[in-house]
């Protein structure tokens, strides 16, 4: 295009009659609510976002791996090297006998300490509502682990249950350690993230279901022992017929840094090293039995495959997403 056919394009546009829309329209600065649903066998799933998760500068998440290792994984991959985020990826898995919930995002039980990652979390009962399933209606919550972004949305900010009518499974060893005023030591997280986690559960104590390694929580989720993270992080493993699909919690955080590196250790696991060698075994498993994944904090909606690299590390291979029919 030659600066002639330009000059003589915007002449032809000033040449419009009179009346003539002119494409000037006001910016909407809305969107609309994060939530995506469809079929898996039986089952109909929905998955809901809290919101992002802005993690900040990578480096001091991960302080045991090279800054520049960081910085060029992150460059290479089209993604911004000062600013990790993270999404929040919740599922609802309806088995025609219950409504499941998995995880339960940042809440609002703790005020201000709620919105420590910023104001982007916290979405999750608006998009819950948004996509016809009210609170009253979950028969289960499921969780991964107790850290702050997977219960603390349990109880609203006066304690009471948001899920009025739902048990909570968590694993005891979890349970335990995120109860304990014993654990308020290092890290200066440990402090609110077991106040949160004692404020939450509490709420529930008379209808919790410990899950146990290899076992069913309930008719077609299993529970997979992935220690590390916290003490009792569990996956679970979604059956509906021969599918499988593998919910992985926080077996890994980023879909380029610790897939690509899975032994790199992460400042928010308990036991960094354990947590490695966990990631590892499972993403492993993942890759070789081709597994379906909902991964919580990949990239919206967090569906996908883990493939294996040559170089000993994984590739996240998003599953697109079909906005035209349930499946």
């Amino acid at each position: 295009m030659t600066r002639r056919g330009l000059l003589a394009g915007a002449a032809a546009l000033a040449a419009l009659p009179a009346g003539m829309a002119q494409a000037a329209a006001p910016f909407r600065n809305t969107l609309p609510p994060a939530w995506h649903r469809f079929h898996f066998g039986d089952y109909e799933v929905t998955v809901i976002s809290d919101g992002r998760l802005p993690l900040g500068k990578p480096e001091p998440a991960f302080p045991a791996s090279p800054a520049q290792e960081i910085v060029g994984l992150l460059q290479d991959n089209f993604l911004p090297p000062d600013a990790a985020t993270l999404e929040q990826n919740i599922l609802v898995l309806n088995t025609g006998r219950q409504l499941i919930l998995f995880d339960t995002g940042m809440g609002e039980s703790m005020g201000e300490a709620s919105k420590m990652f910023g104001p982007t979390t916290g979405k999750m009962l608006a998009n819950l509502r948004a996509a016809g399933i009210e609170p009253e209606q979950i028969d289960l919550v499921v969780l991964t682990h107790a850290h702050c972004d997977h219960c603390w949305g349990l109880v609203d900010a006066k304690g009471e249950r948001v899920f009025p009518n739902a048990q909570v499974a968590i694993s005891e060893a979890d349970l335990k350690f995120w109860t304990d005023d014993g654990n308020k030591r290092g890290p200066a997280f440990m402090v609110p993230f077991i106040d949160g986690a004692k404020k939450n559960l509490a709420a529930y104590r008379d209808r919790m279901v410990m899950v146990r390694d290899e076992q069913e929580v309930t008719s077609g989720v299993v529970a997979l022992s992935t220690p590390g993270h916290t003490v009792g992080h569990h996956c679970y493993a979604i059956s509906s017929g021969n599918q499988v699909m593998m919910n992985t919690g926080d077996l890994a955080h980023h879909h380029i840094l610790l897939l690509r590196k899975p032994m790199w250790e992460f400042s928010f696991d308990t036991d960094p090293k354990l947590s490695a060698q966990s990631r590892s075994r499972m993403l492993e498993r993942l890759a070789t039995d081709r597994t379906p994944v909902l991964s919580y904090h990949f990239p919206w909606p967090g569906l996908g495959h883990v493939a294996r690299r040559n170089d000993g590390g994984y590739d996240w291979i998003a599953a697109p997403m079909d906005l035209s029919t349930l499946g």
